[in-house]
């Protein structure tokens, strides 16, 4: 006779049925104790004497249901997984099936699914790691061959860290956190994805590749930000040089002292806080854990190899990505102030390299030689020795800073175009006038090298 298990509300109805058959109580005191009428007491007396405990057993008992998944298919969503989405967490892969693969499941059964062979989600938390681990672990102890042991091995999976919870700021714009993260997002070679969120909805507002955490990166987060939503109040980043600026043999760095980029969001009105705790920032970092986890997945399925076409894609993405997991936005609670001038921004976002002027009266700037023109077209002539900087606009403009004056550079080509010689084309063509910032830019070097260390450039600071 087999072993009948009942659950606890059929045990109980059986009990009270027994008492009942056994003359202990009546029909009716049965009736109300399982809450039917005294009727369907006499059926279940019938059952009793007929089957016994077995007929109070659900009738679907030990029955596959109806819209249980085949283990055919199973085993494609398995198949699938560790093949073409092996890393993206579990909410992604079911989104990633119905988008391109027809397959419509949910994330609980997708998870119970791989669970069941020992596949962990990538975002998986330390108390799911922990249990798996101690499942694999007595797994592992009651292995009797080599070949099971090393199989349940490589399954085993490794514990992480937590990052510390903080609430969110009150208003959009308030604080931006800004990082870059190093990994293999596309490719096969690591590249820096520079990335800005706000604090208050979690809102991507910056995204940028490159292939290392450069000023050039940030600049662009920056340039995002203010094209698309303006200029924010504060922007909390990493003790990277780029945003603050330290050196062992100073015993005291002023509180003006800037670096290109603190210099800029000083002309902006923006403020730098930076820390060394990454758990501070945790916003972005939490940020990184979701990319990471989705969008190489996105990058390789649509086959991008290189940083230019990892750019474009951003540009959807983000939008993407926000309307996912943004929270949504009260512009009524933003702090962030009117974009400026598309030329104030190509002029503010700048690279400075201090240069002399040469023998020429020209300045060589990576390994070309320009000549300063004026607001006239007209070339200026400094003797040589004379100090200035090289303004490098956003845009890619080439300025020259010297004496609180700026002037335009111009390429001087190896070869001469036209020959006065031979080419007998008359020559009236006037100098083209140049739109040249005004002496009170930002970026004239009086004013910038007050509050630059006199050690930031390594060649010296001109005078």
């Amino acid at each position: 006779m087999r072993k009948v298990s009942l659950s606890m509300n059929a045990l109980e109805k059986f009990e009270i049925i027994k008492r009942a058959a056994d003359g202990h109580i009546t029909k009716n005191t049965a009736a109300v104790k399982i809450g039917c009428t005294a009727r369907h007491v006499s059926r279940l007396l019938i059952t009793y004497r007929t089957k016994g405990k077995a007929g109070f057993l659900h009738g679907n008992t030990g029955r596959r249901p109806a819209h249980a998944f085949s283990e055919e298919f199973k085993q494609e969503i398995v198949s699938l997984y560790n093949r073409k989405y092996w890393d993206t967490n579990f909410t992604h892969c079911c989104e990633l099936l119905l988008r391109n693969d027809s397959i419509r499941i949910s994330p609980s059964s997708l998870r119970k699914i791989l669970y069941n062979e020992f596949v962990l989600s990538p975002r998986a938390n330390r108390r799911t790691r922990k249990q798996m681990n101690k499942l694999l672990q007595d797994i592992h102890k009651a292995a009797k061959t080599k070949k099971e042991k090393a199989l349940i091995e490589a399954s085993i999976v490794n514990l992480s860290e937590a990052h510390s919870r903080r609430p969110r700021c009150a208003f959009l714009g308030e604080m931006l956190q800004m990082d870059a993260s190093l990994h293999l997002w596309f490719g096969g070679c690591k590249s820096q994805l520079h990335v800005a969120i706000d604090d208050c909805t979690g809102r991507i507002v910056g995204a940028y590749f490159d292939h290392q955490e450069t000023l050039n990166g940030y600049y662009h987060v920056l340039h995002q930000i203010l094209i698309n939503y303006g200029i924010p109040n504060m922007f909390y980043t990493d003790n990277r040089t780029v945003f603050e600026y330290k050196n062992k043999k100073m015993k005291e760095i002023g509180k003006d002292t800037f670096t290109q980029f603190s210099y800029a969001c000083k002309q902006l009105g923006i403020e730098i806080r930076t820390t060394s705790v990454a758990q501070a920032k945790g916003r972005v970092e939490r940020l990184f854990q979701t990319l990471q986890s989705r969008l190489p997945a996105e990058l390789r399925l649509k086959g991008i190899t290189t940083i230019d076409e990892a750019n474009v894609f951003l540009n959807s993405y983000i939008k993407e990505y926000n309307a996912r997991f943004a929270l949504p936005v009260h512009h009524s609670k933003s702090v962030f102030v009117m974009q400026p001038d598309s030329d104030i921004i190509n002029q503010t976002l700048a690279i400075l390299t201090p240069r002399r002027v040469d023998n020429g009266h020209c300045i060589k700037y990576q390994n070309k030689y320009y000549k300063t023109m004026d607001s006239n077209g007209l070339q200026v002539h400094y003797h040589k020795g004379v100090k200035g900087l090289v303004i490098e606009t956003f845009t890619g403009e080439l300025l020259f800073s010297t004496k609180d004056r700026v002037y335009a550079l111009d390429e001087i080509p190896l070869h001469e175009q036209t020959s006065k010689n031979f080419d007998f084309k008359e020559m009236t063509e006037k100098p083209r006038k140049r739109n040249i910032p005004s002496p009170k830019h930002p970026w004239r070097d009086s004013t910038f090298l007050k509050h630059v260390p006199y050690d930031y450039f390594p060649n010296g600071v001109p005078a």
